[in-house]
């Protein structure tokens, strides 16, 4: 994710809202392209250089992540928010633009993210407490 501060008017949302269960980040764009965006979903593609790396061979595949909440959603100038997830991470900008693009890919992104997790032996399950 680069940190593009431009944002075209199609792309500027009219709406950012999180569920009551904290689950789902609604976004909906003056477009008219609307997405309902999974908590765990926004974490596992989180922008930050802690999961994408400085370079695509650095991406991290971040497992059990299933049950993740979001504890808060604030605005970063006029161009972005940032997102608390209830295990800490608060280090992505999620810039309009990437918003955007996250719910025009969410079924590729995510399909991508379930087989990399496969194919390293993880799961996207939490670990239960005994």
């Amino acid at each position: 994710m680069t940190g593009t501060q431009t944002t075209d008017q199609a792309d500027w949302p009219t709406e950012i809202r999180l569920s009551r269960d904290k689950r789902t980040l609604h976004v909906a764009f003056a477009s008219g392209a609307a997405y309902a965006l999974p908590a765990e979903y926004l974490r596992v593609e989180s922008p930050s250089a802690e999961v994408q790396g400085h370079a695509p061979s650095e991406r991290k595949w971040i497992p059990a992540k299933r049950e993740v909440e979001i504890l808060s959603v604030a605005a970063i100038g006029n161009y972005a928010v940032k997102l608390t997830f209830d295990d800490m991470h608060d280090t992505g900008i999620y810039a309009f633009d990437f918003l955007r693009r996250l719910g025009e890919e969410q079924a590729e992104r995510f399909a991508r993210y379930e087989e990399e997790l496969a194919a390293r032996g993880l799961s996207r399950e939490p670990a239960r407490r005994r």
